[in-house]
């Protein structure tokens, strides 16, 4: 795990290194601002209450690299992100990339991931191997964990079960609906998640926009 935690960290000096060259480089870039009643991440709640986030991507052909920020409980979640994705004549689509994600303030250590995907028709499957920062003030030891995610997606309504292993544990089912109205995103869900996790269920909505720049 110190490899894929070098390799994460790398993803984030690629974005900021890059950042200089996207405008004048091929390819298109785009930003996003939203908004969400109750902030859970694979079935575990981030803040309670309104979250409020933003990101840049950009995309050329099939490779993909940004950035993402939202509110959490104390201080920010700043992700950094990057990979490559490739759509077959069959239809499957298959994807490998690496994120990282840093909290500023006390909320929680950073967590580096390497995230494989795939996806036919209305069904999509991913898979990360991510291991958890040690932070000594915090409390927290370093930990190696995976998670498996499976997502049904039609006409806007998805379902979604999500899992995790080694030493994390814990599973959710996520059930959404998402729609376009007046050029926004709106979208509401319902999470339940296992005693491993929130052992709760929640609702949230969320509103958001994406915009080329």
């Amino acid at each position: 795990m110190k490899t894929l935690k070098i390799t994460a960290m790398a993803t984030a000096v690629l974005i900021a290194s890059s950042a200089s060259q996207i405008a004048s480089a091929e390819g298109s870039v785009s930003a996003n601002v939203g908004f969400v009643s109750e902030y859970h991440f694979r079935g575990i709640q981030q803040i309670g209450s309104g979250s409020a986030s933003a990101g840049l991507d950009y995309e050329n052909g099939g490779f993909y690299l940004g950035t993402w920020a939202a509110d959490v409980d104390d201080g920010l979640e700043i992700d950094f992100y990057a990979g490559y994705g490739i759509e077959l004549d069959s239809g499957l689509s298959l994807g490998a990339g690496v994120t990282t994600y840093q909290y500023t303030g006390d909320f929680d250590s950073a967590y580096n991931e390497l995230n494989l995907s795939a996806g036919f028709g209305m069904f999509s499957l991913e898979y990360s191997i991510g291991t958890q920062d040690d932070d000594a003030d915090l409390g927290i030891s370093e930990a190696d964990y995976t998670f498996t995610g499976v997502t049904i997606e039609h006409n806007g309504i998805s379902g979604t079960f999500g899992s995790w292993g080694d030493d994390f544990s814990g599973e959710y089912f996520e059930v959404a609906y998402g729609t376009e109205v007046g050029g926004f995103d709106v979208g509401v869900g319902v999470i339940f998640s296992g005693s491993d996790l929130d052992d709760d269920e929640a609702m949230y909505f969320s509103l958001s926009k994406s915009f080329e720049l």
